[in-house]
């Protein structure tokens, strides 16, 4: 067998058990055949982006979502209340670009505000994050995420097709003089980036935050992903620790957690390694996800959407639905999950949707 292969993931399905809450009236949790406790929900709010990067989508786009097919703020807030007190820790908020969704930091607001929700991130491309952190901060928001490949011009517009790597650095540096937790995510193409990694290393490091590198997926909508094109997670790991020494492996507080993280033995800073093609971590996924136009998804690389917006957004004169409809739905697509995302299958076809359509 060739060793360079992902071994495959093998669940047995267990009893299907409550999920543990001290929140008042909790009305059940998500646990899937696998016994896998969903507590994490990543919330698209829109698929419109100010940038298109080659692994998410394509060049040019015929139109995104219109304000009216978008899942509004209220019913946003309405499903959360609902899925926190069915077990729900952390949500967050992606896109697209979901700093193009006007109004952002009122859905923050809202959202901070439910009991028993623990952690508020925001994954973003950091373009306009200087002109809104203070309003997100303000806000409630806990943690962000931005996305750095490349500290070169020519490198950024050739992956992004698009100018602006010096607003994406403004954006950076404005989250790192914020309260936020802070985390830069980067994704190396062999071809186009791969000369990147050690400098965006020690520019991560002068900044004292944690680089975690992505391994490319196949959910670019040009359908051109190679497996050829990926640098594995154990490829970054070597290049780093060639420059740098050995990296202290740290013990993972959270199983759900996808990114293996370590330390610089000097104590500055440290890397994270996220390996979906090359190490799956299907066998403890804990996220749902909500797309922008209301539908939830139980996998990046899933066939199926369970449509959510029409319950929440009735049509005038349609009965409102009940909490308990909602949560139904929701179980209904955890409950399909598969047992992984099947990317080393012979059989494998991508999803219709890329990654701009999904969430990231």
């Amino acid at each position: 067998m060739d060793s360079s292969q992902p071994k495959a993931i093998v669940l047995t399905p267990q009893t299907d058990t409550q999920a543990a809450s001290s929140l008042p009236r909790p009305i059940g949790s998500l646990v899937d055949r696998y016994g896998r406790v969903h507590t994490s929900l990543r919330v698209s709010v829109t698929d419109a982006c100010n940038i298109r990067c080659t692994y998410c989508m394509p060049e040019k786009v015929s139109g995104f979502l219109p304000q009216d097919r978008l899942l509004g703020f209220d019913s946003i807030a309405r499903l959360v209340h609902v899925l926190v007190r069915a077990g729900v820790r952390k949500v967050r908020l992606t896109g697209g670009e979901p700093l193009m969704r006007p109004n952002l930091s009122q859905l923050v607001q809202r959202l901070s505000a439910i009991v028993g929700l623990e952690q508020l991130a925001l994954t973003t491309n950091g373009m306009l994050l200087s002109e809104q952190i203070d309003g997100l901060v303000a806000a409630g928001l806990t943690h962000i995420n931005l996305s750095l490949d490349t500290l070169r011009e020519p490198a950024f517009l050739q992956i992004s097709r698009r100018d602006g790597l010096d607003r994406v650095l403004e954006g950076i540096q404005a989250a790192v003089e914020s309260p936020l937790h802070v985390r830069i995510n980067a994704l190396l193409l062999r071809d186009i980036n791969l000369e990147d990694c050690l400098p965006l290393v020690g520019y991560a490091r002068k900044l004292g935050v944690v680089l975690r590198f992505i391994e490319f997926m196949p959910l670019d909508a040009n359908r051109s992903w190679s497996r050829t094109q990926v640098v594995t997670g154990a490829e970054i790991r070597e290049l780093v620790e060639a420059q740098y020494g050995a990296l202290v492996p740290q013990d993972r507080a959270d199983a759900s957690q996808p990114s293996r993280d370590f330390h610089f033995a000097d104590g500055v800073g440290g890397i994270g390694l996220i390996s979906p093609v090359s190490e799956p971590f299907c066998s403890s996924c804990n996220r749902l996800r909500l797309t922008a136009d209301g539908k939830f998804r139980n996998c990046l690389f899933g066939k199926q959407e369970w449509e959510v917006k029409r319950l929440l957004e009735p049509p005038l004169g349609q009965e409102d639905c009940s909490d308990e409809d909602l949560l139904a739905v929701a179980k209904a697509c955890v409950e399909q999950k598969h047992a992984s995302h099947g990317i080393s299958d012979s059989d494998f076809q991508p999803p219709a949707r890329a990654m701009y359509q999904i969430g990231g």
